[in-house]
């Protein structure tokens, strides 16, 4: 008998979670997964990206020994001890493959509450970031230094993927606490810059905040709008 296949890697959506945090973040997974990966989650989005990590893993897992188990009953196999064994071996792996899918859904639930009560205790009228000042963010996310022109002495931000942040855009970013300028650098060799929590959490509650304001659609109207992929 054919040992067992290794387990696959684990897909960034697997999980019956995902429309629960979409729904709470504003963002789809994939999006939370890249943006921490990248560090500009806050505090709260990073743990809870990274218990949906681990439960997406774990959802791999359980996947995995139930497709073995289901191919040992197909009839591909004689009909032996060696197979009674090994069905009974996959069986026992299953369960602690479920346990563990179980243990990660609560990890992730307790780390998604605190992100859906803040969610529902938010104000309406909550301001939102421009979509310059998110683009300019995500730049700044990906590292930024604020340079002078050493011949006329223009200041200006030049990010790690090439975009330029006009100073001016800068001093509101900053003047609104969404980044922080690191000056113990001399700004001819370039002084760092930054997201502040503030910043994080501004990319993350944005897109949240861009659906909620969205205009609703009267009934019969034409053309009618697409609807809003999550």
């Amino acid at each position: 008998m054919p040992p067992d296949p290794a387990p696959t890697a684990a897909r960034r959506a697997v999980s019956p979670l995902a429309p629960r945090i979409e729904a709470a973040t504003g963002h789809d997974v994939d999006t939370l997964w890249a943006h921490r990966d990248r560090g500009i989650l806050d505090q709260a989005h990073t743990e809870l990206v990274d218990r949906h990590r681990e439960l997406a893993q774990a959802e791999t897992g359980v996947t995995f020994y139930r497709t073995l188990l289901h191919r040992l009953s197909s009839g591909e196999f004689p009909v032996d001890a060696a197979l009674f064994e090994r069905i009974d071996r996959t069986v026992d792996q299953l369960e602690e493959a479920a346990a563990s899918r179980d243990a990660a859904m609560r990890r992730v639930l307790d780390a998604l509450e605190p992100i859906e009560a803040a969610s529902r205790s938010a104000p309406s009228g909550e301001a939102q970031i421009t979509a310059a000042d998110q683009a300019a963010l995500l730049a700044i996310a990906g590292g930024a230094k604020l340079y002078e022109h050493l011949l006329t002495g223009r200041l200006s931000v030049t990010t790690a993927s090439g975009t330029r942040v006009p100073y001016a855009e800068l001093q509101r970013l900053q003047s609104a606490g969404l980044v922080a300028l690191d000056t113990s650098h001399p700004v001819h060799t370039g002084q760092p810059v930054s997201l502040t929590d503030a910043g994080r959490a501004a990319l993350t509650a944005n897109r949240r905040t861009t659906q909620a304001s969205l205009p609703t659609a009267r009934p019969g109207a034409w053309p009618s709008a697409p609807a809003q992929r999550r």
